[in-house]
C-alpha cells in the first residue's frame, strides 16, 4: 500500500507523499479526500516529493496541493516541513544548506537542532501589482483601499513566490479573518485569489497576524503568509529587518535583507507514518 509521512508547522499540517511509493496522480478530487479530516488521512495540504530536479545545483523539486485540490506555488510551513521529511529519509544533514524546486522558486533550507527547527531563504519579497498579480496599472501596491461588505480596508499586497493581501486597520482576530479573508481571496483585483494577513504591529520587531489562506481557509499559521506581512512592515518602516511574527499556532523569525529578501525560521514536528488502507484506496479509485 502507498504510504504517507505527517509533520505539522506551528499547528499548520501536511501530508508528505513520495512519488516512487504513490503512484495515483494527485488529481482535485483525490486530494480533497486525502486532506479530508473524517473521511481522508487530514492534513492542510499535501507536500508531494522529491521530484526530480530541473535545476543544476538544486537537491530536489516539491509540488505543494491545497485541501480545496488546487496547487500552491510556495509554501514556509511545508518548505520547513519537507526539509525535516528528507532529513528523516536520510537525504539531507542539519548544518548543510540545500536547495529545492517549487513552482514560486528556487529555496535554500538548512535545518539544526536535530531537524526541529529549519531555516528557509524565501526569495525576495515584491510589492509589483504585475509580479503578485493585482489588477490596474503597474504599481507597488502599497496603502490601497477595496470596498468589502460596506467597509473599507486599506492594504497592501505583496508575493514572496505566491500573492498576499495584508489588511491594516482591522481588528486582528479569527472572526475577522473567517469573515473578510473568503471575500478579499476572491475578490476581482486578484486574478489568480490571494492569501490574506490582518496585520497588527505590536513593536518595532514584533508583529501580530491572523490569517486566511487560499485555497484552505482559516489558518493557524503560515509561513509565507508571515514573511510577506513582514515584508510589508518593513516597507512601510513599522519594523526593522528582524521580526518575530506572532500566530495563534506559534511564532516564526523573519529577516529581511537587502532587496526585500526573505529569511524564515521556525519549528516543525514529525506526527507519524503510515500505509494508506485499502478501503481508502478503494475509494481513491
Amino acid at each position: 500500500m502507498p504510504s504517507f509521512f505527517k509533520y505539522e508547522g506551528l499547528g499548520n499540517d501536511y501530508l508528505v507523499l513520495d512519488p516512487a511509493s504513490w503512484n495515483l496522480p494527485l488529481t482535485p478530487e483525490r486530494i480533497r479526500l486525502l486532506c479530508d479530516r473524517h473521511f481522508g488521512l487530514g492534513s492542510d495540504g499535501i507536500l508531494s516529493g522529491p521530484l526530480p530536479a530541473t535545476d543544476g545545483g538544486v537537491l530536489c523539486g516539491l509540488r505543494i496541493f491545497n485541501p480545496d485540490g488546487s496547487e500552491a506555488e510556495k509554501s514556509g510551513n511545508g518548505l520547513r516541513i519537507f526539509a525535516r521529511h528528507l532529513l528523516d529519509t536520510g537525504r539531507v544533514q542539519t548544518g548543510t544548506p540545500f536547495h529545492l524546486h517549487t513552482v514560486g522558486g528556487i529555496v535554500e533550507c538548512t535545518l539544526s537542532d536535530a531537524g526541529h527547527r529549519v531555516r528557509v531563504e524565501m526569495g525576495r519579497a515584491s510589492f509589483d501589482s504585475r509580479k503578485i498579480p493585482v489588477t490596474g496599472p503597474a504599481r507597488e501596491v502599497l496603502n490601497e483601499t477595496v470596498e468589502i461588505g460596506g467597509r473599507r480596508l486599506t492594504f497592501c499586497a505583496a508575493t514572496v513566490g505566491n500573492p498576499h493581501c495584508v489588511v491594516l486597520g482591522q481588528p486582528v482576530t479569527p472572526e475577522t479573518a473567517c469573515e473578510l479573508g473568503p471575500k478579499l481571496e476572491t475578490h476581482p483585483l486578484f486574478p489568480n485569489r490571494t492569501n490574506v494577513q490582518f496585520l497588527e504591529v505590536v513593536d518595532r520587531s514584533t508583529i501580530r497576524i491572523e490569517i486566511w489562506e487560499r485555497g484552505a481557509g482559516y489558518t493557524l499559521a503560515s509561513g509565507s503568509s508571515s514573511s510577506a506581512a513582514a515584508a510589508v512592515a518593513h516597507r512601510l518602516g513599522l519594523c526593522g529587518d528582524r521580526i518575530t511574527v506572532r500566530m495563534p499556532g506559534g511564532e516564526l523569525e523573519i529577516e529581511i535583507g537587502e532587496g526585500h529578501a526573505i529569511r524564515m525560521t521556525g519549528p516543525v514536528r514529525a506526527v507519524g507514518r503510515g500505509e494508506a488502507a485499502p478501503d481508502l484506496m478503494e475509494r481513491l479509485g
